[in-house]
């Protein structure tokens, strides 16, 4: 099975790959299943590993998950407890797993990032918040050596699910860790980067998480959906303009792609779904945990962190980013190295062991305040963790990096004429791919990934500067702000901020050399309609020099002496990205006919400048 399909299905305390031994937990913890009752008269299965130990009053670990549960049955206990929640287990914690509403074996309607509801009028009035709040009111009153303690934490959409049992949380949640939580979706999380669709992510992933359960069951995912190829490039090619994923394969029968497709601009239904503005007055302790280089939910990570740091000033608000794809803090034993790069120390067993185990220790166990940072963040490029009072750093200056005429890229604005400007044709059938690896799901390393591939074509701009006399760190926000003009009425903008490896560099992870590499370090793009609002799309008049700008997220990353700093711009990143037409339309209705060739032009004048904004930590 891919491995995002196998990060999101595997349930999250399922099997690891570190172990303790299955007869030692038999031996220590005695395992419950229980139907808990909700406010509203629904039961929502839950898993119980209760320590055998009388002796002590235990914390509770709680994770809500739509993942599964496994595996069933008072007998059936984990092979191995799960790498994340080994800790808890070896600590003596009450290890506690729910199956949301409506997913395997609870009772209730699914509904897909349930809405929050600020006003319940009467019991019937159900969110996420109130079935957090009714299971954790049930474990402390009935789990008779807990000790009033609840620390909830999930990762992805059991981050989404943490995030609401801490807005209106019961008293007895001290802590909790949302970690690449699902934030505002069609705003920057899974499906949606600044309007451009991920349609492998939302394909892929609900082929397989979307078909309806129509009772509650211990299986509800059917088989992997057979692509019939191995290369997702292929088959989203081939697959042609979206409506043809309904025609050839879905059927209808998948109601979430369905309403995707009808929404494929901000409204309503988006902004129902959005958490960012319920995360005020918030109560426990909180630990946001993102990666680097996490492709779904890095939007998630850092801009939670944020809103709950803004509206929540007296909340015990942390941050944690490392150099990791999504989940790698909690699925890989080590976190050592990522694609080629080597990270030079084992970041995941740094942080679970170093940072997440003494937060909830300290609140859970202590009833204390762990001795951590505001924000503990690695700087890749150094290769170093940082300890921050602040993120981004306050004291990061922001600097523009300007294309410049001959490919070149400097801090100094240019000063060439108004005409100056470089271009190249956009062909929605040979659309630029996201990575030069053939997989079937997408490359998780494809976000520190050795450009050259893609530089080398005609239609992908390539900007670079002299080599560095000095290192040069970023950290916090990139920004993009570019003058663009196409000869169509829509067009994509892809962004890459790209540190170039010295020729003298060695070999890296496997058998690839790093002479010459150039490892992109950000990159995102924009759906030009959405330029101006998500709710608004608007055509460009062709051939007219029009500003964009858009954020292509955070960065901590040192770019050494001897390196040079890249920027690369084009406007398909496929399949990553779905293909734009090139013609203002509704893509998620587009036929063949609207899929139009179109020749693309990047400014780069004293009066048209097109530059980044970096934040220099000097």
């Amino acid at each position: 099975m891919p491995f995002r399909l196998c990060l999101l299905l595997v349930p999250l305390l399922g099997t690891s790959l570190v172990a303790q031994d299955a007869p030692d937990l038999r031996t220590r913890y005695t395992k419950r299943e229980v139907m808990i009752p909700m406010r509203d008269g629904a039961r929502l299965f839950t898993s119980l590993y209760v320590p055998r130990d009388t002796t002590r009053r235990h914390p509770i670990m709680l994770t809500r998950t739509p993942y599964s549960c496994r595996p069933y049955g008072d007998s059936a206990y984990h092979q191995r407890p799960p790498t994340q929640f080994a800790h808890y287990f070896a600590a003596g914690y009450i290890v506690a797993c729910q199956d949301v509403r409506g997913r395997y074996l609870s009772e209730g309607d699914y509904v897909n990032v349930r809405p929050y509801k600020p006003t319940k009028r009467s019991r019937r009035d159900i969110d996420e918040t109130t079935d957090t709040y009714d299971t954790v009111d049930w474990l402390v009153a009935n789990l008779t050596t807990n000790n009033g303690r609840v620390g909830i934490a999930g990762i992805s959409y059991p981050g989404f699910y943490t995030w609401m049992g801490t807005i209106d949380a019961h008293p007895a949640v001290k802590a909790t860790s949302p970690q690449a939580p699902v934030s505002k979706w069609m705003g920057g999380d899974d499906f949606f980067h600044n309007g451009a669709f991920l349609l492998p992510h939302a394909f892929n992933f609900y082929s397989r998480f979307g078909w309806p359960r129509p009772a509650p069951s211990t299986e509800t995912a059917p088989a992997p959906f057979d692509k019939g190829t191995p290369d997702d490039y292929e088959f989203f090619l081939e697959l042609g303009p979206l409506p043809n994923a309904n025609a050839r394969y879905l059927k209808h029968g998948v109601a979430y792609w369905d309403t995707i497709t009808v929404n494929g601009r901000w409204n309503e239904f988006w902004a129902a779904r959005d958490v960012l503005p319920h995360l005020k007055n918030l109560k426990p302790a909180t630990l946001v945990v993102g990666g680097w280089f996490d492709t779904e939910n890095l939007f998630g990570a850092l801009n939670s962190y944020a809103a709950n740091e803004r509206q929540s000033p007296e909340a015990a608000n942390r941050l944690v980013m490392g150099p990791w794809f999504h989940g790698q803090w909690n699925f890989d034993p080590s976190g050592r190295r990522l694609g080629d790069m080597d990270w030079g120390s084992e970041t995941a067993r740094f942080y679970r062991d170093s940072i997440e185990a003494p937060f909830f220790d300290a609140y859970l166990l202590d009833g204390g305040r762990p001795p951590l940072p505001e924000a503990f963040v690695f700087n890749t490029g150094a290769n170093t963790w940082r300890r921050l009072d602040a993120w981004p750093p306050a004291v990061a200056t922001p600097a523009n990096l300007y294309l410049q005429a001959d490919g070149r890229l400097s801090f100094e604005r240019p000063n060439t004429t108004a005409s100056a400007y470089d271009e190249y044709v956009h062909d929605p059938a040979r659309p630029v791919p996201y990575t030069a690896e053939v997989t079937r799901w997408y490359n998780r390393g494809f976000m520190v990934e050795d450009q050259r591939f893609a530089a080398r074509r005609p239609d992908v701009l390539v900007y670079e500067t002299d080599v560095l006399t000095q290192d040069v760190t970023i950290a916090g926000p990139i920004e993009a702000h570019l003058v663009v003009a196409t000869s169509g009425t829509d067009a994509d903008w892809v962004v890459k901020l790209i540190d170039v490896l010295p020729d003298t560099a060695g070999r890296g992870m496997g058998r690839s050399e790093l002479g010459g590499y150039q490892m992109l370090v950000r990159g995102d793009v924009l759906r030009g309609k959405y330029r101006n609002s998500l709710a608004r799309p608007a055509p460009f008049t062709p051939d007219a020099p029009t500003p964009i700008a858009f954020t292509l997220q955070d960065a901590f990353h040192t770019f050494r002496a001897g390196h040079r700093i890249m920027v690369q711009v084009q406007s398909s990143w496929f399949p990553m990205i779905d293909r734009n037409p090139g013609t203002f339309t509704d893509i998620f209705q587009a036929t063949a006919d609207e899929y139009r060739r179109t020749t693309q032009r990047v400014y780069r004048s004293a009066a048209y400048p097109s530059y980044l904004t970096v934040r220099r930590l000097d």
